[in-house]
């Protein structure tokens, strides 16, 4: 296959097009580098340097390339921020990727992998969460990515759009020379493992009083290993069915002090804890029921365990300062 992969040059469009890239696919990455460097781009990967809403480039790329189809990737993923500059993420993530759709339209580029988000759902009625749970993001980067999931249903019902949407939860994890390094950082992982290599002081719990055992959020992990994995199912899986919608987590959520817990045994290293006020817009629990993409695609997590996540980043982060 020939895709290509918009924001390729991040955490997880880049682990995606490595991933391809071994499986013996083309590969061209679109990024305008905005939270990435040139770097991180895949070395076997034909790169485009551009903003997905620049739809003269856009159209050029996907003209010339003659494209089995899109993986995207490229948005802005901060839900706290989110809140702040509520702007931004509707720019960033729906507007932008209206000028995507319209110029794969115009194209006539039809396959779609769309990379969504578990903030779809908001706070949950009930817990795992299934793909047909009610639909009520509690911040605009959740309501950003809805939109756009609002947008594929009748690019694919009036024009033909091939889709598949994947609500993930919290990635973590690395492969062999590539994991997470967001600029500036955010996710929670990466910060404990600064933490533990003393790059970082403490880590800060943010909120401490959530009706959860513990009192932290609770989230599902999944390895960016399985969720790429889960991206190509998908696409592959656009030849037999012309939309599809998947939750990809590992089914099993862990408390922010839990995880806290994990890297203590993986790194054998003391992580201080300095508690803070809950953040606005942070559900209590995000966990997925992915038993719609086992049973339809035969997907399953081979990295279940919350410590095996978290030691494949560690060797990473160390080796990522050497």
């Amino acid at each position: 296959m020939n895709i290509l992969v918009t924001g390729g040059a991040g955490y997880i469009g880049g682990t995606v097009a490595r991933k391809l890239l071994a499986a013996g696919h083309s590969v061209t990455i679109y990024d305008n580098l905005c939270h990435s460097k040139r770097e991180a781009v895949a070395p076997e990967a034909t790169f485009i340097e551009g903003d997905i809403a620049d739809r003269a480039l856009m159209e050029k790329t996907l003209r010339e390339g003659k494209f089995d189809g899109v993986m995207h990737f490229a948005a802005l993923i901060e839900a706290g921020e989110s809140m702040e500059k509520p702007q931004i993420y509707f720019r960033n993530n729906t507007a932008s990727t209206l000028a995507l759709l319209e110029s794969m339209h115009a194209t006539g580029t039809n396959n779609l992998v769309f990379s969504s988000t578990a903030a779809c759902y908001g706070e949950p009625v009930s817990t795992p969460i299934k793909e047909d749970a009610q639909l009520k993001p509690t911040n605009p980067y959740g309501e950003s990515k809805l939109l756009v999931e609002y947008m594929l249903r009748w690019f694919n019902s009036q024009l033909g759009l091939r889709y598949a949407s994947l609500r993930y939860f919290n990635v973590a994890g690395a492969i062999e020379g590539y994991g997470e390094a967001h600029e500036p950082e955010s996710h929670l992982i990466p910060l404990i493992l600064d933490a533990a290599l003393g790059r970082r002081k403490n880590i800060k719990i943010y909120g401490t009083d959530y009706p959860t055992p513990d009192g932290t959020c609770i989230r599902d992990y999944i390895h960016v290993s399985d969720l790429a994995d889960a991206h190509m199912l998908a696409f592959d899986s656009l030849e037999r069915q012309p939309r599809a919608i998947y939750n990809i987590g590992n089914g099993e959520g862990f408390t922010v002090r839990q995880v806290i817990d994990s890297v203590r045994r993986v790194t054998g290293k003391p992580i201080e804890v300095v508690e803070e006020p809950r953040r606005a817009g942070d559900p209590a629990v995000l966990v997925a029921s992915s038993a719609r993409i086992q049973q339809e695609l035969g997907w399953k997590p081979n990295f279940p365990r919350i410590d095996d996540i978290i030691a494949s980043a560690w060797a990473w982060h160390q080796k990522r300062y050497q």
